[in-house]
């Protein structure tokens, strides 16, 4: 398997609608550095248990953070993490040919708790790096106490499946078409407002560049 491909694996073989898959490693790593919030799906005592989570990568691995107190972050368990964009609604001229522009990705493994204090606090970093690029060099860092409350898993990489949605409706040139009824892509985009200070800022506080620059540019 060259560097750039995922592997097809019985987990990731795209099944249905395999037009929409891809094995790019590329498409994947886009999808991930697009976002910032996640789910991840693990079986708690038996039962399945999805929790909504902000992460951070390298080029090998994805970071999952949450409280030592959270069950769904035990680690040494398979898990499946999805992260989604919705890019617009195609609206076709019938309900059942209905559908989303979207890209999704999701990745199967087994989530390894991060015990090595170096890796912990790079991982922290990374993770607080790919939500707000500069806030690690600005704002504290971890005490010992608050690396201590805190569980950090890392989910490799390399079993991850792909779909990218694009593109009008499908049933242009079907029986459909002849209706008259309007029929296209109805966009989503998301962007960063402006920045809202803490009501107990002291006035003269200035918003810092990183933060400030993103005020109003497109999210993903």
């Amino acid at each position: 398997m060259a560097p750039d491909r995922l592997p097809e694996t019985d987990l990731t073989r795209h099944r249905r609608l395999r037009e929409q898959g891809s094995l790019d490693r590329a498409d994947l790593e886009a999808i991930l550095d697009a976002g910032f919030v996640c789910h991840l799906g693990v079986v708690v005592e038996g039962r399945p248990v999805v929790v909504p989570t902000v992460y951070g990568r390298d080029e090998r691995q994805l970071y999952l953070h949450g409280s030592v107190a959270s069950r769904s972050l035990a680690g040494g368990t398979p898990v499946c993490v999805t992260v989604t964009h919705v890019d617009g609604l195609v609206l076709a001229r019938s309900v059942f040919e209905h559908g989303v522009n979207y890209r999704s990705a999701m990745i199967h493994g087994e989530a390894r708790r991060v015990t090595d204090p170096e890796e912990k606090l790079e991982g922290l970093r990374r993770l607080t790096e790919h939500a707000t690029p500069g806030q690690w060099s600005y704002a504290r860092r971890p005490s010992r106490k608050e690396l201590a409350a805190t569980t950090l898993l890392a989910l490799s990489l390399d079993e991850a499946s792909v779909k990218i949605r694009t593109g009008a409706p499908d049933d242009g040139d079907g029986p459909d078409a002849g209706l008259g009824l309007w029929a296209g892509v109805l966009p989503l985009t998301w962007a960063w407002g402006v920045p809202v200070p803490d009501p107990v800022l002291p006035p003269e506080t200035p918003v810092p560049p990183h933060i400030a620059r993103r005020g109003g540019t497109r999210h993903g």
